[in-house]
């Protein structure tokens, strides 16, 4: 059976390093890689009144200029990422790249979306570009990768996994974690952040249920006594070497406290690894 990915591409620098990222993390696996590419037209705005129709000159050459550029990424990972596991699919559109994600979700039951952390207009004080920060946001589907820029692929030896236990965990929402964890070998370093050192009971018992559900794969559990989560996860991160973050978008868990711009400039761009957004 094949997992189906989809990686939304602009053919920039950081997308085609999501790409590579993405076929390598998932290289022993059989998978259908779906690229999608939401194509601009260059006399288009979301204020003209009239929409360009396919047929029209104008949609046409952007059209074809979004395909001509999957041509040419095709050739590139034929030449270095000839993998007899994969296949490749191409879907050029004209429309909100929001709602071609989900679309394509729909109607492909893409299994992960992956994608770079910047486009090509990203200015570099913005690690988590908006579209990025929208997808992990909206997609509540299936789970969402995204791939910092300039990050290499290795095999990735420790995952980071934050929680404040508060709520239960269920073994589907945590599927991709293990199964990464699986392929590589990976550890899983369980985070809590919280001024309290002590846990609630439920806190505990969601505690033993995630022990138990990780029991397939090596983890442990870890406390930082510190008021800052972003900061908190970020230097533990650093101070490990490790090479994922993943975490349950739950009710935007502690989502917004750490993809704020502000929160983004402070924690820097040089301490960024690869976010799992599970659901």
């Amino acid at each position: 059976m094949y997992k189906r990915i989809l990686v939304p591409t602009d053919f920039s620098k950081n997308a085609l390093n999501a790409v590579r990222y993405a076929l390598d993390l998932y290289a022993k696996l059989n998978c259908e890689f779906y690229f999608l590419n939401v194509f601009k037209l260059e006399n288009y705005t979301t204020d003209a009144l009239i929409i360009p129709e396919p047929g029209s000159q104008e949609f046409e050459i952007a059209k074809a200029k979004s395909e001509e550029n999957f041509v040419k990424l095709l050739d590139m990972l034929a030449l270095h990422h000839d993998n007899p596991k994969h296949i490749y699919h191409t879907i050029p559109t004209f429309t909100f790249l929001s709602a071609a994600i989900k679309k394509t979700i729909s109607n492909k039951d893409i299994n992960l979306v992956v994608m770079g952390t910047k486009g090509a207009s990203g200015a570099k004080e913005v690690i988590f570009g908006s579209n990025t920060v929208k997808t992990m946001e909206i997609v509540s589907e299936c789970p969402v990768l995204a791939i910092p820029a300039d990050i290499r692929f290795s095999p990735p030896k420790e995952i980071v996994f934050p929680t404040d236990f508060k709520s239960g965990f269920k073994r589907k929402e945590l599927n991709y974690l293990i199964e990464i964890a699986k392929m590589h070998g990976s550890a899983i370093r369980i985070l809590h952040v919280s001024k309290k050192q002590i846990l609630k009971p439920e806190q505990e018992e969601n505690k033993i249920l995630l022990d138990n559900i990780l029991d397939e794969v090596a983890h442990s559990f870890h406390t930082l006594t510190e008021k800052n989560i972003a900061d908190s996860i970020t230097a533990f991160v650093e101070s490990r070497d490790s090479d994922m973050i993943a975490f349950i978008n739950q009710r935007h868990f502690f989502f917004e406290k750490i993809f704020t711009k502000p929160l983004i400039k402070e924690i820097g761009y040089d301490a960024t690894v690869p976010i799992l957004a599970l659901h």
